[in-house]
């Protein structure tokens, strides 16, 4: 599942190139810092920020919405942010000042945050983020958002799904998951907790159907990396809305 986590931050990397072409604009706040603790030291602070945010959008509300909820999440705040530039160098700062109280070790943060598929009046997005803190390895996410285009509101599983959805798309999820693990790394199987796969609120909405992800840990130990399945609207039809 190592190989699967360098495939999936390769297919970030790609998205990269996408932009919005629903009549939402967006640009890109980019930082990127190398710190060293003490002169020549080899401790260093590794930051690096792409975050895509919107410029324009059907209304100046929904544009500060989606920009609101896409800050919350990539800066990891608990109170409202203020605009992109003021959020992301507010994070920076306290990192620092963080990684020169407390590290001993070199720190790595990185953020990257796009608009993925567009489908019918819903945009996709895709946040990203590594961190590392000292150790035998760091800890790599992915989180969705599904944002009604139009209103710039998060959609929830609920928006798409018919009530008692819960355990019926967790059948499917679990054999989704087996069956792609059986394929795929067939040794690591039996490390998956398959009472922990269920619908979890990290999805996405596309052509191919509906994409859950399951981060590290979520699911099993860390050597299964980070698991997704999709399951077709074919399969979702008896629990649409």
């Amino acid at each position: 599942m190592i190989k699967a986590m360098k495939k999936l931050f390769l297919l970030v990397v790609t998205l990269l190139a996408l932009h919005a072409c629903d009549g939402l604009r967006t640009a890109h706040y980019e930082d990127d810092l190398a710190l060293p603790r003490e002169q020549e030291s080899a401790d260093t602070l590794l930051l690096s920020i792409d975050v895509e945010y919107v410029t324009k959008g059907p209304s100046p509300e929904a544009v500060e919405q989606m920009n609101g909820v896409i800050l919350t999440q990539a800066f990891d705040l608990e109170d409202s942010p203020g605009t992109v530039e003021e959020t992301a160098l507010r994070y920076r700062e306290n990192l620092i000042d963080e990684f020169l109280t407390e590290s001993r070790f070199t720190w790595e943060d990185r953020i990257i945050g796009l608009f993925t598929e567009k489908y019918k009046g819903w945009r996709n997005y895709l946040l990203t983020y590594y961190s590392f803190r000292g150790g035998a390895h760091g800890i790599q996410t992915m989180s969705q958002i599904v944002f009604d285009a139009k209103t710039g509101d998060v959609l929830s599983e609920g928006d798409f799904l018919a009530d008692g959805y819960e355990e019926p798309v967790a059948e499917l999820l679990r054999k989704a998951i087996l069956d792609s693990m059986t394929a795929e790394a067939p040794e690591l199987v039996d490390l998956v907790q398959m009472d922990a796969i269920g619908p979890n609120g990290n999805f996405s909405v596309g052509k191919d159907g509906m994409e859950w992800i399951f981060q590290p840990y979520e699911a099993g130990p860390y050597a299964l990396g980070i698991l997704s399945a999709t399951l077709d609207w074919e399969a979702l039809k008896p629990y649409l809305k």
